[in-house]
């Protein structure tokens, strides 16, 4: 197992307990103390779960709270590889898309970088950089501008009024958490105004979000749960969020 991937894994096992011992993790994982010290403080680092005397704790985050890109990469890795091929398998040659920001949809660019003729319209500095390094020559790559965020998105004013002259077959939409009340969230009031301006832009919505999305609340709405044409998720969805999704 990568160290990447097992950090992902611990990261997991210590939200599902609310806390682990150093020892526990080292036993469950078959590896010594001081690799498992070294992936908490790399998790520590990201502000992905607190330290403590012989473990590790979760962080509470709040509805304002914004991981950055990186410290979101290492988060639900599986998950996230499942459904950006699911999503992928929705986008046709020659289609005019929309990405918006997040690791799920950075995710997604990877597998849509031999697509021909795609026109991809982006608020994501990782969307761009994936598609623009490794895409093919006959794609069209549209990076708005905007001021940047802590997930690496632009935003903003200038964001807006790019996106507002664009028609668009799909928006890729990549959200904080989802709730029946709430709907699709983000930490971020301005992102939220920039992700409802490309939403309004395009025929169809497709939103990528893993189960631990579920019950998680941003501060700002960007739309409600029957905007969606399609959610693409993973088989960890609780029941209970199956049966309101649909």
């Amino acid at each position: 197992m990568l160290a990447q991937q097992r950090q992902a894994a611990i990261l997991e096992r210590i939200r599902a307990a609310g806390g682990m011992r150093v020892t526990e993790l080292a036993a469950e994982f078959g590896v010594s103390d001081m690799t498992i010290r070294r992936d908490l403080e790399t998790l520590h680092e990201r502000g992905l779960l607190a330290k403590v005397h012989g473990g590790a704790t979760v962080t509470g985050p709040g509805s304002t709270d914004e991981p950055g890109f990186r410290a979101r990469s290492v988060r639900q890795l599986p998950e996230k590889a499942a459904i950006a091929t699911r999503a992928a398998e929705l986008v046709r040659p020659g289609a005019a898309i929309a990405l918006s920001a997040g690791t799920t949809t950075a995710e997604l660019a990877r597998r849509l970088v031999d697509v021909p003729e795609l026109t991809v319209v982006t608020n994501s500095l990782p969307v761009a950089e994936i598609l623009h390094t490794g895409g093919r020559a006959d794609q069209t790559v549209v990076l708005t501008g905007g001021v940047r965020t802590p997930s690496d998105a632009l935003v903003g004013p200038l964001a807006v009024a790019a996106i507002r002259s664009l028609h668009l077959d799909l928006l890729f939409l990549g959200v904080h958490g989802i709730t029946e009340r709430a709907g699709f969230t983000t930490p971020n009031l301005t992102e939220a105004e920039t992700d409802r301006t490309l939403v309004a832009a395009a025929d169809r919505l497709v939103v990528l979000a893993d189960h631990t999305k579920w019950g998680t609340v941003g501060i700002s709405s960007i739309v409600e749960l029957a905007a969606a044409d399609v959610l693409v998720t993973d088989d960890r969805l609780a029941p209970e969020a199956r049966r309101i999704l649909g």
